[in-house]
């Protein structure tokens, strides 16, 4: 008997995460499944794509199916805002998006990237010297956030202390269906003008004084005398704040929380470290920061079978294809081992695969390491407080003691 299917409903998520039994229904039965729910009044239905081939097909083909006709959030907004919101590279399609694509590899080659490792280590040491005293902490806000922040900080040349603003500024802007953080009528929009206005300042003081960070390198010129707009600056800036940090951030949560609920793999870690790179990849694998996109079809098309109509409105569902029966085996089970790994959590190949996976995978491997190094008896104090969104699988506080 077919469950009751609704993947939108973000109380079911805060509630308790993603809908496994749903997807894995809907993987067996009817895995490109037209969700007549749009969500909101007014809202169109969707094609839910819950099956790992499915979602690299969409994810491979920005020609058929584009993030920039309506966007890539799931939500809807008026056309005047999707103009602007098109500025953004989430909301590209090629060529722009390769060549505002081109000017940000500039920052995260994986040569670059290893080169902090010491440096995130001796970030994640200072952390955790910050919290041990005290004999217990809240695992997000104390640990897990404040890591990509600083990294953050110091890729861009921010002072590291206002990395406390910048949670609070990404709070914002994610937690828009969750009550904690919507203080105030229109929270949002002021969070994100806040963070514009922060990124161009510090365009012009790199302008006026170029160094040795990623806006340095942003603001250059490209091969043909290209520079990107202020527009689309800001619309980065935003990006890099926010995806820069919800990612880690989350995945670093949901993997301790699986830990937590797994004690032999944490045991299994702290009895071979070298198990370290491979639970870093089942912990996005596991935990799918982020569970979902939207694509538009733009011509008629056929996707598993299903035939999709121009226009359509398409939804990949990363944590779906994550535990898909037919990649991985015994796919409910939470194995810091598992190899081969061939998870979508950075997304599922194609122009958009994730910018900053190797800087995301780096920042997990080191904490894991600190982590067993420092804590070896970390353990759940309590119960841990999920987000209400539909869009990023994730954790707001959970305390630990150790």
């Amino acid at each position: 008997m077919a469950p009751e299917i609704n993947l939108i409903d973000p109380d079911v998520y805060q509630r308790g995460g993603a809908p496994h039994e749903a997807f894995a229904w809907l993987r067996g039965h009817d895995p490109v499944f037209w969700h007549a729910n749009g969500g909101e009044p007014g809202w169109p239905g969707f094609w839910a794509v819950t099956r790992h081939a499915d979602v690299a097909q969409v994810s491979r083909h920005a020609e058929l199916f584009s993030s920039a006709e309506r966007l890539c959030l799931f939500g809807e907004i008026p056309e005047p805002q999707i103009e602007l919101q098109r500025l953004m590279m989430l909301n590209m399609d090629p060529p722009q998006h390769t060549r505002q694509r081109a000017f940000v590899n500039r920052g995260f080659t994986p040569r670059m990237i290893g080169r902090l490792e010491e440096h995130i280590a001796q970030i994640c040491h200072l952390l955790l010297d910050e919290v041990r005293e005290a004999g217990r902490a809240d695992f997000v806000t104390e640990i897990a956030a404040p890591l990509p922040l600083w990294v953050i900080c110091e890729l861009v040349g921010a002072p590291v202390e206002d990395r406390h603003r910048l949670f609070e500024l990404s709070n914002l802007l994610i937690g828009s269906a969750d009550p904690e953080f919507q203080i105030r009528p229109k929270a949002q929009q002021d969070a994100a003008a806040e963070i514009y206005a922060y990124g161009a300042a510090l365009a012009e003081r790199r302008r006026a004084a170029p160094a040795d960070d990623i806006i340095t390198r942003l603001l250059r010129p490209d091969s043909h005398g290209e520079a990107l707009t202020s527009a689309e600056f800001d619309m980065f800036f935003l990006l890099l704040t926010v995806a820069g940090n919800e990612t880690t951030r989350n995945a670093a949560a949901g993997g301790m929380l699986a830990l937590f609920q797994h004690p032999e793999q944490w045991q299994r870690l702290l009895e071979d470290p070298g198990l370290i790179p491979t639970a870093a990849e089942e912990i996005v694998r596991f935990v799918s920061p982020v569970n979902m996109f939207r694509r538009t079809a733009m011509r008629d098309t056929d996707l598993g079978g299903q035939r999709i109509a121009a226009g359509d409105k398409v939804v990949v569902f990363y944590a779906s294809a994550n535990r898909d029966e037919a990649v991985f085996a015994e796919p409910d089970q939470f194995d810091v081992g598992r190899d081969p790994n061939p998870h979508v959590g950075f997304g599922g190949g194609g122009p958009h695969f994730c910018l900053g996976r190797h800087l995301a995978a780096l920042e997990l491997r080191v904490l894991l390491q600190a982590l067993t190094e420092r804590l070896p008896g970390i353990r759940l104090d309590g119960e841990p407080s999920r987000l209400r969104s539909n869009f990023i699988n994730g954790i707001k506080h959970m305390p630990v003691r150790f």
